[in-house]
């Protein structure tokens, strides 16, 4: 079974992944990426709602649920998505609402599941993060208020966004079956879509990638003192 950082299991880890990977969840009142841009977007919740704590627990599993639930954060590259290069889009494991797509996922070399943008701004909020000493912003989900990550100004594109997310909080839908899921107004999006645009294009700037990257350490995990230069890329 995969280990999620929890309070209970931080002390098994080098403080260079505590800084890096810690759980918090942000205090503050949250704010979603629509009223930010002050861009429109589709209604959050266009599937299930929220269940309860209980059928939760019975759903999900210990990782979907420490994750999502109680803010706390997967192991990078020892996650489902995070080298994911299929079609399709990714929706919250636990109300199933559109998220994000694979053509804005890129390669961030941060061992998470990273997109440039969510599908609509309306999709996720974001609330300001103050655990272990440094604020960051956290990103949950804006029907089921699932915790996903957190959101950096450190990506590709125009919009200069990285949404570093838990593959934990997603459930994937390949292309070939967001019809039959429900999900089939996204379809367009890849049939007009340059073909390869999903492929996990390494849009990451190759000098942070290359310093992220250069001391990796046995078993896909960094090195401390690398994680320590590179507190940024939590997914959280």
């Amino acid at each position: 079974m995969k280990k999620v950082l929890t309070g209970a299991t931080l002390t098994t880890w080098t403080l260079g992944f505590v800084i890096l990977a810690g759980t918090g969840c942000g205090r503050t009142a949250g704010v979603s990426t629509a009223a930010r841009s002050g861009v429109a977007g589709e209604s959050s919740m266009t599937h299930q709602s929220k269940p309860g704590k209980d059928e939760l627990r019975a759903r999900l599993t210990p990782e979907q649920y420490e994750v999502t639930q109680r803010c706390g954060t997967e192991p990078p590259f020892a996650n489902a998505y995070w080298n994911n290069h299929e079609p399709g889009i990714y929706v919250d494991v636990v109300s199933g609402e559109p998220l994000f797509s694979s053509l804005d996922k890129f390669d961030s070399g941060s061992g998470w599941p990273s997109f440039t943008r969510p599908l609509a701004p309306a999709s996720v909020t974001e609330r300001r993060d103050r655990s272990l000493g440094m604020v960051r912003t956290e990103v949950r989900s804006a029907g089921a208020g699932s915790h996903l990550g957190h959101v950096f100004h450190d990506g590709p594109g125009p919009g200069g966004l990285r949404y570093c997310i838990n593959s934990a909080a997603l459930r994937f839908i390949p292309v070939d079956r967001l019809e039959v899921e429900g999900y089939g107004r996204y379809l367009a999006a890849f049939a007009s879509s340059h073909p390869g645009a999903w492929m996990g294009t390494a849009w990451f700037p190759r000098q942070k990638r290359a310093i992220f990257l250069q001391d990796q350490g046995r078993q896909g995990f960094p090195r401390r003192r690398t994680l320590v230069r590179r507190t940024r890329e939590s997914a959280g």
